[in-house]
């Protein structure tokens, strides 16, 4: 299904899987077709085809690019001084790179394809169980964990469902410009962790 893991090799899927998120955003999964990617691309079906099988082989190399990607994160994460600049790390990694409506689109439809397709939806819980582990270890292992009663794997689950809440709100453009509706999001997120992890002489409204 592939070509050997070359550097020219690497830089072509990488070019295939960049274009594909933006066909996957713009169209939908279903969709979007390998024509459409190739074209996003800049180059041929048929080259598209040395190296995928199908949409789901496509699928299956994003899923674990991000996987390779987020494993990444979380190690310069874990070399952070404290746990809210781990935090800042791991949600600020990718900001700036790509077109922040593209990415949220993609993610929603791809949820929107999980909860129909089984295979999909065995690749999104693994990558989204990738991240949920790593924060939640990087929680249990901070000192400001220690002022709330919640457990490590409760605040990561509450910081991934306001994340995942904002996303949804920049596809529905609630906001003006991407980049405001962006800085948006991670002032709320940062909001969320001033409360979760406090210290215990601030009151719990801070």
């Amino acid at each position: 299904m592939s070509l050997p893991q070359s550097d020219s090799g690497l830089d072509r899927r990488t070019q295939i899987l960049d274009a594909a998120v933006v066909c996957f955003a713009k169209r939908g999964f279903h969709q979007a077709s390998m024509h459409d990617i190739s074209a996003e691309a800049g180059i041929s079906v048929g080259l598209i085809y040395r190296y995928f099988q199908n949409k789901e082989a496509v699928i299956s190399a994003m899923a674990d690019r991000h996987k390779q990607e987020i494993q990444e994160i979380l190690e310069r994460a874990r070399q952070a001084p404290g746990l809210l600049e781990s935090l800042e790390i791991l949600f600020t990694a990718h900001c700036g790179e790509k077109e922040p409506q593209v990415v949220s689109a993609f993610v929603v439809d791809l949820f929107a394809e999980a909860s129909r397709n089984p295979h999909v939806a065995e690749l999104v819980r693994d990558v989204c169980e990738t991240s949920m582990s790593g924060v939640t270890d990087l929680i249990a292992r901070s000192p400001e964990a220690k002022a709330t009663n919640l457990t490590p794997r409760e605040m990561a689950e509450l910081i991934f469902a306001v994340n995942d809440g904002m996303l949804m709100r920049n596809v529905l453009k609630i906001g003006s410009t991407s980049q405001e509706r962006r800085e948006q999001q991670l002032k709320v997120a940062r909001n969320l962790w001033r409360l979760l992890f406090k210290k215990q002489t601030e009151p719990a409204y801070a």
